[in-house]
């Protein structure tokens, strides 16, 4: 375990240090760079606080932890999610494959969607008699998708260490106004010491750079009219981010069993609103609980979200982000729902989030 614990704190420097490079030498790092990708995904992980590095064992570690693709239960496996936000105005969707390549190593490939469709462009409402034309009303999208070719493999050292990496593809779009294509890498590693589950992940652990091209002429006219500044072409840097975790089981009876889970999630780009926060570095634990019932039902709660909120008058207060999930598996097919900030205690919307696993060939 001391050796796992060094090779944390060591990745966690070069982070650390990554990051200072890229913000002093660059203007284009911004905070909140492809958030889209750290919304998470499976309902089982949002309902225990979007806690998972440590315990992820299935298809959804080509997310959560490329490493724990070598636990796969099965020899493919196939997950499904959807969810809604904003009140129906944003989709998130999330579709993953994995397989075995051989009994030490396995590949997964996921594709997120986060996007608000629909959206009206009235740049040609009136026409050029001056009258009001709905019928010249068009609609577009403003769509993120994240592309992700995981790869995990168990290493001869520490006794079997299990490690793995991502090649992610990043393409946004708005519309034909603007789009990018970015391209970043992601490494993780998980090993059970004395009957804790350790996970860490560095994602985007080389920067992710995304590259804007916007279609200028399309808009010159009406930012022009509206004092706004034309867009250019551009590089947008997604500083690194180390995650954290560890997880432990326990058996209540002969037939009820949990298992508790806590998360660190450490950003690099600036000083974000936290539980513990600086210049350099942002820290916001998460945490989870899961009970189940001979593994066919589960019942989950997690917290995560802790931010300092302003009130109207002056004051302020801290507030977190409960959650509740529950779940049920009947062979090779598992259904997970979760509920995200139940009783409406963060700044944010709550979510229903829906999520699907299927097994083939399970292994005996």
């Amino acid at each position: 375990m001391r050796y796992f614990l060094v090779a944390i704190l060591s990745l966690g420097i070069v982070c650390v240090g990554m990051a200072q490079d890229e913000s002093e030498s660059r203007d284009n790092t911004p905070k909140y760079s492809n958030e889209f990708m750290n919304i998470g995904v499976s309902a089982r992980s949002f309902g225990m606080g979007f806690t998972a590095v440590s315990f992820v064992d299935d298809v959804t570690a080509g997310y959560w932890n490329p490493a724990g693709l070598n636990n796969l239960g099965s020899d493919h496996q196939m997950a499904l999610m959807h969810s809604s936000y904003f009140g129906g105005l944003a989709n998130y969707d999330y579709a993953a494959f994995a397989t075995s390549v051989d009994e030490k190593s396995k590949i997964a490939f996921s594709v997120i969607r986060f996007a608000v469709d629909d959206i009206p462009d009235t740049r040609f409402l009136v026409d050029v008699n001056g009258s009001i034309n709905y019928d010249n009303i068009q609609f577009f999208s403003s769509a993120d998708y994240g592309f992700l070719v995981s790869y995990a493999r168990e290493l001869p050292v520490w006794g079997g260490l299990d490690v793995g990496g991502n090649l992610k593809v990043i393409h946004r779009t708005v519309g034909s106004f603007s789009k990018a294509w970015g391209f970043g890498f992601d490494v993780g590693a998980q090993k059970e010491i004395n009957q804790w589950k350790l996970g860490l992940v560095a994602r985007d652990i080389l920067g992710t750079f995304n590259a804007w091209s916007h279609n200028a002429a399309e808009v010159e006219e009406i930012y022009a009219l509206t004092g706004n500044d034309v867009p250019v072409n551009s590089v947008e840097v997604t500083l690194p981010r180390l995650i954290i975790g560890g997880s432990r089981e326990f058996d209540i009876s002969q037939h009820f069993g949990a298992m508790a889970s806590i998360d660190l999630d450490m950003t690099f780009d600036g000083e974000r609103n936290t539980l513990v926060h600086s210049s350099v570095i942002s820290l916001d634990p998460k945490a989870g609980v899961e009970f189940d019932y001979k593994r066919i039902g589960f019942l989950r709660f997690g917290v995560n979200q802790f931010q300092q909120i302003k009130d109207f008058d002056g004051t302020t207060s801290w507030t977190y982000q409960p959650n509740l999930g529950v779940g049920v598996s009947i062979k090779e097919l598992t259904i997970d729902y979760a509920l995200t900030d139940i009783g409406d205690l963060a700044p944010g919307l709550f979510s229903h989030v829906f999520s699907i696993k299927v097994d083939f060939n399970v292994e005996e």
